[in-house]
């Protein structure tokens, strides 16, 4: 499906490597300018060529996002820049550990809630009012199965993933009467550096490539789309619609 993206500016988290890369990249790719955010500056470099090379434009913006004043301050500065925001992708996340939750470290409990949860909370709150300018404000949530499987060892990765669609979910009530559409997507098992850090056995060619989970998400940025609140589970590089219960 081909999304023409052009004049829009793209806000894409965890974009040096995996999924956030490949979003980044194809969104540049449809048009937008794409603000590339990660704590890898040679990943972002990397992508930046590649966004060069493909005819697009990326602003780099290095940092963690533990860092809640930078994430305070990033919405004031596309602001001042560019006035608006067209498209947020909130990809950056971390695993943690699988454990017992009863094994788990507090310090490593508590960084998965702060980059997963609490960073993507207030990057919506940073955000929001630039979305709001937007003629057609989109934001895409990235989620896990692992919300709803609960599986055994998975425990503080599972409560973040579940938290961060309540979120999403809120989000997209809040604004239901407004041109911002709000989406979650379950990206579904890719072959990426968090994967093989969940499963260090599998097989990595045996799971689809994070482009083509990054081109399954692309049409949900697009000015035609109407749904919010929606989750989206990839498969087979296609988005299938997920039936959350009432």
């Amino acid at each position: 499906m081909s999304v023409n993206l052009k004049d829009k500016i793209a806000l894409v988290t965890g974009a040096s490597r995996g999924i956030g890369y490949f979003t980044a990249l194809e969104l540049a790719k449809a048009g937008a300018h794409v603000i590339a955010c990660a704590r890898t500056v040679g990943g972002l470099e990397e992508l930046d060529d590649a966004i060069k090379a493909a005819g697009g434009s990326a602003t780099l913006v290095p940092f963690d996002l533990a860092d809640m004043n930078a994430i305070d301050a990033l919405g004031g500065s596309i602001f001042e820049r560019w006035g608006k925001l067209d498209i947020l992708v909130a990809n950056a996340g971390v695993l943690g550990v699988i454990s017992p939750i009863g094994h788990v470290e507090a310090k490593v409990f508590e960084k998965v809630m702060t980059i997963n949860v609490t960073a993507t909370w207030r990057l919506i709150r940073s955000v929001e009012p630039l979305l709001m300018r937007s003629d057609a404000g989109r934001a895409v949530i990235l989620s896990s199965a692992a919300a709803h499987r609960c599986r055994p060892f998975w425990g503080p990765y599972s409560a973040s993933k579940a938290a961060v669609e309540a979120m999403a979910r809120t989000w997209a009530g809040e604004t239901q009467s407004t041109p911002l559409r709000i989406t979650s997507v379950d990206p579904g098992a890719t072959r990426t550096a968090m994967r093989a850090q969940a499963m260090p056995g599998e097989d990595p060619d045996t799971l689809p490539h994070p482009r083509e989970v990054a081109q399954a998400i692309l049409p949900l940025v697009g000015p035609d789309v109407t749904e919010t609140g929606k989750l989206f589970v990839v498969r087979e590089n296609k988005l299938v619609d997920y039936r959350m219960p009432e």
